[in-house]
Formats: structure tokens, C-alpha cells, sequence
């Protein structure tokens, strides 16, 4: 029995690892939502893994939405405790992820259970996912090879779209923000019979802001602009009550600015991304449930890099449009879950991986890679214990050129009474080489290796916590204690006389992360609750004393929601507090970019009884903080050195929305 809900989720949530409660104003149990609209044994994975000792953490559509973040990016950076979301230059532009102390590679991305990342270079985050497609984020924390695959080493994130219902519904929603940004969206969902259907659609495009502190006169396009449009079709059927179809096609088209402090006259990538999955549950018998899933990740982006000549002004054509690079992705899996009423249950799979990429930009000839994987996993039945629930699972992954990994995971968790449990997972994980590492064929440059193994880690991650009730709800609280080890590390080995500038090799350090999470959600009375957590991760390479690069030391995250009952509005505040950043800048060493903080409010006002009828404001930045996200350094016009270029977070910029819900 799940006396501790784990959610992150409704409205402003708690910041708890794996208690996490959710105050939903409407009344609803996010857990109990979950349980009851999802169609397979991959969905309800999460909140299975979260009775057995996982950290998972939940964001729900209705908290994306009151906090009026545009894309999904943002709603992590502001909502996950323990989870580190540096943006590039606003909306929809690449991150830095950092999970418990992580780098931003080992973080494996998901849309619907189909992975999002891009191998090319062991990255990918959300940069062209809107906020309307979202009907939760799935965040899980730790070592999750086991049913994930690779990239999965510090954890997953998976967005999950919307989702089925046999209620007609949906919305209708605008949005402007004060850097010239619009946003045009809606979705339609229902049933027809046994035909289920969701479409969602969305189209955003700004003008951007300022992205460098400072611009040499040869950067003439200084605004980071975008135009993202997205498409998605969700179709189900019902045979009967045992045997269920459900289908995924997920469009985008985007153009985004890819810009900077010198030079530049016009830089940016088209994209041309499809994800599409098929997935066939069966419950066989209350003992037996079955999920087969095909999926394809298809990434076609054309780029193009004019810049102009500091000297006479005159255009150079650097890549011409039409550059391409991209990826295609695609593979299948089956999952069977075998009740057979005693004291265990029984998870076993397999799953297979075909990986192809190519790169004109940075030269990666089309390469293909393959994967299979075996695994299983015997867990304590869901009822057989009171007290403790127990599992343990291994995964063989054998990949192309003797690319093999095996990995194991071992979770358990022990709730005293109401009030207080234990709960921890020590697992293995492993990482793949990115295309890049096994194939990069630069001239007078460091060379790929596809005789790369894939990288280890060793994952521990131990917590207690639990509730205090108060007559105004439960103050729900949470210590993390997470460390890990990767072994056989891939970077650029030393010159020789075959690869002078070097080449990449699986080198004998290790990666070492040591670190703690702490989190608080409280009731204050009224109609107001309040979260917060600190995040503290040593993340070093063996033998340095130094951080690991664009990974905080430190960092914070506090809410606080008013969402009154008898009042048509509801209205919160975030904040989000970064510590020491450190990122080395060629000629000038070692720079600090951290140590700024930034604030959110936002509020809605619901016009109708009924509230079909909403209106928006939301102010991002309100103190207009001035932070870099990133660095780089940069040539001066007059040819007298270089300067360091500093990417800009978002200055304060106001939204207002508007939404219609039918």
C-alpha cells in the first residue's frame, strides 16, 4: 500500500525524492490518475519502481500550465529538486542537465518510453518540446539501465504526451511574452466506440532576447530567435478488455538560431524530427501481462553558418544551407510481467537497438550500430510484505563489435509506520560511445575509435524520510544520500605517432560523485504551501580536486503556492538558486560563472464558475538577475586577441495567456 504518494506533481508539489505528496486543488490523486488511465505495464513502470526504493518525481500538466512555462526545459529547471537545468538563451534551446551530480550525457531522455537521445555526441535534451504536450514528466533518479538501457546512469526523464479519455475534451491556448514570443496551442482528445484519439498542436516562434554580454560590431544577428511547430497523433484501440493498441506520431519542424558574439550574420538549424511508436498490451490472465513496443526516432537537420569578415564586411559562407546531420534511431522490445500469486513477481525482456548516424558539420560518416539486450527482474509481490518490498534485476546488452555490457540493480524500501521509511537502490549502469567517439573523421584533429567499450558506473542512492501530520495537511520530508563510480572512461587519449592530436580511448580513471539532496514540503496554513530543497555534489574526475565542468558544487529550489478555494485564481512563486559553476575557456583557464539566483510569479484568474475560461501573467527573472548559462571565448573585429563570450539566461520577461477548455 502506497501510504507516501511520490509526486512532484500537481501544485507546487514536494520536493521529496521519493515521498513526494501533491496537493491537487480539484481533488485528484495524481498516483491514482496515473494508475487509472495508463494502458500497459510500461506506463505504471514508474510508479512501481517507486514501491521498491526508487526516486521518482512527477510534474503534472495542470503545474506546468499555472506556472506558464512555454517548454519543457523550464519546468525542470524550476520544479525537480536534485535535477540541475542550465538553459542556452531562453526557450526551446539546448541545456545543461546535471542529475544528482551528474554530467550531462549520462541522463537518458524519453518521449512516450521512446528514447529522445541524440548519440551522435551522448546528448539531447528537450529543446523543441512545448509545454501543451505534457501530460507529466517522469524524473528517475539513480542507476536505471536496468529496464532503460544505456544513458540511463544517473537517470531517466521521460515526457510522457497526452493521454487517453473516454470524456470528449481539450483546450484552446495563446500566449505572448515581452521578448516578442507567441505561442499558439491546443489539443483535442476522446473516444469513438473502442477508438481512442488524442491531437495536440502547437506552433511558438519569438524574436529572442540579447544572447551575448557583449557583441563584437561583425555580429550582426544578436537576437537568438525561434520557430518550432509541433504535431501529435495518439490513436488506441480497444479490441477487448485484455488486448489494447496504442499509437504514437509525434512532427516537428524547427528553425533555431544558432548564433554568436563575433562574426555571425546569420547561423541556425532546420529540423525535420519524427518520433513514432506502436505498443500492443495484452493481459493475458490476472497473472500474466504482455507489452510489445516498435519505435522509430528519426532526426533530419540541415544547418548553416554565414558569417561576415571583420576586416572587409563582406559575406563568408562557412556551411552552406542545407548541411546536413542527423540520426535514425529505431527498435523494438517485449516485456512480459508474471504474477504468479506467491510471494514474487517476475519482470522479463528484451530489447533491440539499430543506430545510425552522419554528420557534415563535424565529419561522422553514416555508421551503423546495434544493440540487444536481455534482462529480468524478481521482485516481492505487491501485497506479500506489510513492512518492506524488495527487488533485484540484471541486463545483458550485447552490442555491435563487441560493444557488451552487463549490468544489475538491487532496490528495497521499509516503511516503519505512516511517518517514517527507509528506501535505497545500489545498481549498475553503463554508456554506450556516441558516434562521435567510435567514427569522428577530422582532418588534423583527434579520431573516433570504434573499438571503444562502453562506460560503467556503480550507483548508490540511500534515503529516509516521511510525513508529519498537521491538522492543515503533512509537512513531507526527505535526506538523499547518492554516490557513483564510472569506470572506463572514453575522452581523447594522449598523441602518438599513428594519431598525433590524439584519439579517443576507454582511459583507467574514473569519474567519483559524492553528494547529498535534502527536501521539505509544508502546509503554512490557509491556502498556501511551500517547498524547498539543496543539492550539494562533489563531482570529480580521479585524481582532481576540481569540479567537473558546467556541474554546480551547489544548488536550490523553493515554491510557494496560494490556491484558495473560494477564490477564482490561484498564484505561485519559484525559486532557483545556482552555486559555484566552473568551465574552462581557451586562453583564459579555469572561469566561475555561477552564483545567481532567479525568480518566477505567476497567477491565474479563472473568469467562469465553470473555469473554461482562464487568463495567465507570469514575470520571469523578476529582479532582472544578469547570469551566463554557458561560456565560450570569442575573436576581437581588430584581430588584438580574444575576449570571453557570455551566453545570457533569460532577463525578466513578462507572459500573459490566455486558454479556453472544453
Amino acid at each position: 500500500m502506497l501510504r507516501h504518494r511520490r509526486f512532484v506533481a500537481a501544485s507546487l508539489l514536494t520536493f521529496a525524492s521519493t515521498v513526494t505528496f501533491a496537493h491537487d486543488p480539484a481533488g485528484k490523486d495524481p498516483l491514482e490518475e496515473i494508475l487509472v488511465t495508463a494502458r500497459s505495464i510500461e506506463e505504471t513502470l514508474p510508479v512501481e519502481l517507486a514501491r521498491y526504493g526508487h526516486d521518482v518525481e512527477y510534474i503534472s500538466a495542470d503545474r506546468v500550465r499555472a506556472a506558464g512555462y512555454v517548454d519543457v526545459s523550464t519546468a525542470l529547471q524550476f520544479e525537480v529538486p536534485g535535477l540541475f537545468v542550465s538553459p542556452g538563451s531562453g526557450p526551446f534551446d539546448y541545456v545543461d542537465v546535471s542529475l544528482q551530480g551528474s554530467r550531462p550525457g549520462d541522463v537518458l531522455w524519453l518521449v512516450d518510453g521512446v528514447r529522445i537521445n541524440n548519440r551522435i555526441f551522448n546528448d539531447t535534451s528537450p529543446d523543441t518540446l512545448p509545454a501543451n504536450m505534457v501530460e507529466r514528466i517522469e524524473v528517475l533518479k539513480g542507476g536505471e539501465s536496468l529496464f532503460y538501457g544505456t544513458q540511463g546512469v544517473a537517470g531517466a526523464i521521460n515526457i510522457v504526451t497526452r493521454s487517453f479519455s473516454d470524456e470528449p475534451g481539450g483546450n484552446v491556448a495563446v500566449n505572448y511574452d515581452g521578448n516578442d514570443g507567441y505561442q499558439v496551442s491546443g489539443f483535442t482528445r476522446g473516444a469513438i466506440g473502442r477508438h481512442k484519439f488524442v491531437i495536440y498542436s502547437s506552433k511558438n516562434e519569438g524574436d529572442g532576447y540579447r544572447q551575448f554580454a557583449h557583441y563584437e560590431p561583425s555580429a550582426t544577428d544578436r537576437d537568438r530567435s525561434y520557430d518550432v511547430t509541433n504535431v501529435g497523433l495518439k490513436y488506441g484501440l480497444d479490441f477487448n478488455d485484455s488486448l489494447r493498441l496504442d499509437m504514437l506520431y509525434h512532427h516537428t519542424d524547427a528553425t533555431l538560431d544558432n548564433n554568436s558574439a563575433a562574426g555571425t550574420k546569420r547561423s541556425y538549424n532546420d529540423r525535420d524530427e519524427d518520433i513514432v511508436s506502436a505498443k500492443l498490451a495484452h493481459d493475458a490472465s490476472e497473472l500474466v501481462q504482455l507489452l510489445i513496443k516498435a519505435y522509430l526516432h528519426d532526426w533530419d537537420t540541415t544547418y548553416a553558418n554565414i558569417q561576415n569578415d571583420a576586416a572587409t564586411g563582406e559575406e563568408v559562407v562557412v556551411y552552406a544551407p542545407g548541411t546536413y546531420w542527423g540520426f535514425h534511431d529505431y527498435g523494438g522490445s517485449a516485456l512480459v510481467k508474471i504474477r504468479p500469486g506467491g510471494w514474487v513477481d517476475y519482470h522479463v525482456g528484451y530489447d533491440y537497438q539499430n543506430y545510425k548516424a552522419r554528420d557534415d558539420v563535424f565529419p561522422i560518416a553514416g555508421e551503423t550500430e546495434t544493440v540487444h539486450a536481455f534482462f529480468g527482474e524478481v521482485r516481492t509481490a505487491e501485497n506479500a510484505f506489510e513492512k518492506v518490498a524488495a527487488a533485484a534485476g540484471v541486463r545483458y546488452n550485447r552490442g555491435s563489435g563487441g560493444k557488451n555490457a552487463t549490468v544489475w540493480n538491487v532496490s528495497s524500501r521499509y516503511a516503519f509506520n505512516d511517518a517514517l521509511y527507509v528506501e535505497g537502490v545500489a545498481a549498475t549502469a553503463f554508456l554506450l560511445p556516441s558516434a562521435e567517439q567510435l567514427y569522428y573523421i577530422g582532418i588534423d584533429d583527434y579520431a573516433g575509435n570504434p573499438d571503444l567499450q562502453p562506460e560503467e558506473s556503480k550507483n548508490l542512492n540511500v534515503s529516509i524520510g516521511g510525513n508529519v501530520p498537521l491538522s492543515a495537511g503533512a509537512i513531507a520530508w526527505q535526506l538523499t544520500g547518492f554516490a557513483r563510480d564510472v569506470d572506463n572512461l572514453i575522452d581523447v587519449g594522449d598523441p602518438t605517432d599513428e594519431f598525433p592530436n590524439g584519439r579517443y580511448r576507454n582511459l583507467p580513471g574514473e569519474v567519483q560523485v559524492r553528494g547529498a539532496e535534502a527536501s521539505v514540503a509544508a502546509p503554512l496554513g490557509g491556502s498556501f504551501r511551500t517547498s524547498l530543497s539543496y543539492t550539494y555534489s562533489r563531482s570529480r574526475a580521479e585524481g582532481s580536486d576540481l569540479q567537473i565542468a558546467r556541474l554546480p558544487e551547489s544548488y536550490a529550489k523553493g515554491s510557494l503556492q496560494f490556491t484558495p478555494a473560494q477564490l477564482p485564481l490561484d498564484a505561485s512563486a519559484t525559486l532557483n538558486w545556482v552555486g559555484n559553476v566552473y568551465q574552462s575557456v581557451g586562453g583564459f583557464g579555469r572561469q566561475n560563472y555561477g552564483n545567481y539566483f532567479t525568480l518566477n510569479l505567476a497567477a491565474r484568474y479563472f473568469v467562469d464558475a465553470a473555469r473554461r475560461h482562464r487568463i495567465g501573467v507570469n514575470l520571469q527573472n523578476v529582479f532582472d538577475e544578469a547570469y551566463a548559462t554557458r561560456l565560450s571565448s570569442a575573436r576581437r573585429d581588430d584581430g588584438s586577441g580574444s575576449f570571453i563570450a557570455e551566453r545570457l539566461g533569460v532577463p525578466r520577461t513578462y507572459g500573459v495567456s490566455y486558454t479556453y477548455e472544453f
